[in-house]
């Protein structure tokens, strides 16, 4: 007897994973980390640098340097439920910091890039 089906045993588990965290995935297992969001082209050197940055430290990350208002970027990225969205304007350029805002909350604050590589890395470890 044969047993053939569209499905794998892999595509189901990832299936049944995907339901039960409701595509909500916890930051260790989301297939993007973190969201890089430049508010004006005068940033985006400075997001380069930083996307290179956190990825050298195994973060899965992106930059959306769409041609898009700022508010359709950050609700694209709670839409794709990107657990961080780093936003970058001129102020964190000028001061060498990102503003950090979490999935489902607002705005966390302004901090520097090495401080938020070492607590998301932290997060990760920790399988928070």
């Amino acid at each position: 007897m044969l047993h053939r089906v569209l499905l794998g045993s892999l595509e189901r588990f990832i299936g049944a994973l995907l339901e039960h965290y409701k595509a909500d995935l916890p930051l260790w297992l989301a297939p993007v980390q973190v969201l890089i969001i430049p508010i004006k082209d005068s940033a985006k050197e400075y997001c380069l640098g930083l996307k290179k940055k956190i990825e050298s430290n195994s973060i899965r990350v992106q930059l959306d340097d769409r041609n898009e208002t700022l508010d359709k970027r950050i609700r694209q990225a709670e839409l794709n439920k990107i657990p961080y969205s780093l936003v970058v304007g001129d102020r964190e350029v000028a001061a060498n910091t990102v503003s950090v805002r979490k999935r489902g909350e607002k705005n966390l604050g302004v901090i520097s890039p090495d401080k938020f590589i070492e607590d998301i890395k932290k997060l990760i470890t920790d399988r928070g």
